[in-house]
Parts: C-alpha cells; sequence; structure tokens
C-alpha cells in the first residue's frame, strides 16, 4: 500500500511537460520514429503530429490520445507505462507538440 501511496504521490507531482527535456527522452523513440517527417521508419513519423486529425489508429490527435499509445503501444510498438514516468510522458507530448 506504501509504494501505491508513493507512486501516487510522484504521479501528482508531474510538472508540465519540458520539450528540451523531451527531445532527449524522444532519443530512445527516435530508434523506430522519425521526427523531422512523417516517413515511416518502423513507426509512424511524428512531424507535425498534434496538426494531425487522426492517430494511426483512427483516434484523434489529443494528449490523452497520444499518451495512451505510450503507455499500452500496439501495432508492433511496445508499452512504455513501466518504463517511462509521468514526467517523461509529459516531456515527450511537449516535445512532439514542437514537431
Amino acid at each position: 500500500m506504501t509504494g501505491m501511496l508513493a507512486q501516487l504521490n510522484a504521479q501528482g507531482k508531474a510538472k508540465p511537460g519540458d520539450a528540451a527535456k523531451g527531445k532527449d527522452v524522444f532519443d530512445q523513440c527516435s530508434v523506430c520514429h522519425n521526427a523531422d517527417s512523417t516517413e515511416t521508419k518502423v513507426g509512424p513519423g511524428l512531424k507535425g503530429l498534434f496538426k494531425m486529425d487522426k492517430l494511426v489508429n483512427g483516434k484523434p490527435v489529443t494528449e490523452a490520445n497520444v499518451r495512451e499509445i505510450i503507455d499500452m503501444g500496439g501495432n508492433g510498438m511496445p508499452a512504455y507505462a513501466d518504463q517511462l514516468s509521468e514526467q517523461d510522458k509529459n516531456d515527450i507530448i511537449a516535445y512532439l507538440k514542437t514537431l
């Protein structure tokens, strides 16, 4: 129970995303995703992601839907729910908004 409370407290302390930090975290994503184009590498290119109407899965491009893909993975992408902190995810989403 204590671990769960600590995790909830840690999640509650996540700050708004920092795009510069998100760019650093995105380095691990760049193995499969282009940041500077929409061309598919292994996964889809992410340039202009937040200007698109829909994600590859057909859902609207929202922070919540992008976070769900990061967390759950799918279509060959591994799940990162347990690999990245909530702050890392906030930072990546802030960075993706700059593409």
